[in-house]
């Protein structure tokens, strides 16, 4: 087999070994953590959590002192996640506002996942906050702002990106297929555009889709990628003009984005803001992750020099591998 620029099939083989061989792809099934006051002074609660868990710690959230549930409903599946519902009664005027209360979910370490905390309350005030292993817990303050919507958003769309092996992979294949230089700005430029268009209408309402039928064609834009890497014909559409296979599998995983952002939930007070920034954060991620990749191959070509022969072919191998398991997977959901 021979693959065009070693220099990325090279440095992608290390880090694709370092991929478990059951690994399986993110499909964004956020914890989402919202509560909504109502006029009564309780507060409505919507707790969201995976429903593939990876620890057998359980996420629970932490509520204040004076605050009690007074019921809750029967968890239900939806789409990738559980939800329960549950009614909370604090006491206190200005406490059943939360004011100046600490919000807070066990757990996080042990999951190593992050939570998006929505409050909305009766006078219009919203807050949004992600809590993670280092910041597990929220002090509700006066005001919110909008700085705030922007930093976590963005980091929601950080770690969306990183978390999602699928994605990850695609750019991967992406990087094989392109190599450098000009080339490389512009296939990834149309794969943001593609996603990002996507991203917007669905997160806007314009249109709905099957999740489960979208994830399997992510899936198999990968492995479709794959093959497109095994091939000798350097004069092949996807190897002439790979911004169009981009752009076009890009318009696939910008609805994957969108799922994850929908199902989180937006600001009312905010949503182009969150948007945007949890757009920029898909962005910032990709292009960190491709700057670890060149940084990795410029640390280390020269020790791997001896064995490129046999190197070369892993990466492919391992995506198509991998995206074939997800193929089948993600088929069987389809059809059940």
């Amino acid at each position: 087999m021979i693959i065009r620029y070693p220099l990325f099939t090279l440095c992608a083989a290390l880090l694709l070994t370092l991929i478990p061989a059951a690994a399986q792809a993110h499909r964004f099934a956020p914890t989402l953590l919202q509560l909504t006051e109502l006029e009564s002074g309780d507060y409505n609660v919507v707790w969201k959590t995976p429903a593939q868990s990876s620890s057998p710690v359980p996420l629970a959230p932490v509520w204040p002192l004076d605050c009690r549930v007074r019921s809750t409903s029967p968890t239900q599946p939806e789409g990738t996640g559980l939800v329960t519902t549950l009614q909370l009664a604090c006491g206190g005027d200005e406490r059943a506002r939360l004011v100046g209360q600490r919000l807070a979910v066990d757990g996080l370490a042990a999951n190593q996942a992050s939570v998006m905390l929505m409050l909305n309350l009766q006078d219009g005030r919203q807050y949004q906050q992600v809590l993670t292993a280092e910041q597990p817990s929220f002090i509700v303050p006066e005001a919110p702002s909008a700085a705030r919507v922007m930093g976590e958003y963005s980091l929601l769309g950080m770690d969306h990106i990183w978390r999602g092996i699928d994605h990850l992979l695609f750019v991967f294949g992406l990087l094989l297929l392109v190599g450098g230089g000009k080339r490389l700005l512009w296939t990834i430029t149309a794969f943001t555009v593609g996603h990002s268009i996507t991203l917007s209408l669905v997160t806007l309402g314009f249109f709905n889709y099957p999740v489960a039928l979208v994830e399997f064609t992510i899936a198999l834009s990968i492995f479709w990628l794959a093959l497109a890497l095994t091939s000798h014909n350097q004069q092949s559409l996807s190897r002439r003009h790979p911004w169009w296979l981009a752009g076009g599998f890009g318009l696939l995983h910008g609805m994957g984005f969108a799922g994850a952002l929908a199902a989180t939930g937006l600001p009312e007070g905010n949503l182009p803001l969150a948007l945007l920034f949890f757009n920029l954060g898909i962005e910032a991620g990709q292009i960190a992750f491709i700057l670890v990749v060149l940084l990795l191959w410029w640390l280390l070509h020269r020790a791997i020099a001896p064995w490129r022969s046999h190197l070369e072919p892993v990466p492919v191998y391992l995506l198509g591998g991998l995206s074939a398991m997800w193929c089948i997977e993600r088929g069987l959901e389809v059809l059940a």
